[in-house]
């Protein structure tokens, strides 16, 4: 039973990442701990897999459940993009600097 118990709680611990995009319009996320920073044409997201970010055109959030997990977005999609742990840094930086 122990066992049991251990499995339960590793998995637990990772949280599963998934993107599901139709027709570069809508995009579901699962897996995002955080909404860094958002406007239409940028999003930064903190997922389970590192930061990712959204850029195009007419962004809007349509959902965002950090409970779950899963974010909700639509508009037309330019470009995905993960970054690497030293470059989330720099990334929440840049927003820092240009929304003081």
């Amino acid at each position: 039973m122990q066992a049991y118990d251990n499995n339960q709680s590793r998995n637990q611990q990772q949280i599963e990442h998934n993107v599901q995009m139709w027709n570069r319009r809508n995009i579901e996320i699962s897996g995002v701990k955080e909404v860094d920073s958002f406007d239409s044409e940028e999003f930064l997201l903190q997922t389970s897999m590192g930061y990712l970010v959204i850029r195009g055109q007419n962004l809007q959030m349509k959902n965002l459940d950090l409970d779950s997990g899963v974010v909700s977005i639509k508009g037309k999609v330019h470009e995905m993009t993960y970054l690497d742990e030293h470059q989330g840094d720099k990334a929440k930086g840049l927003f820092s600097k240009l929304f003081k």
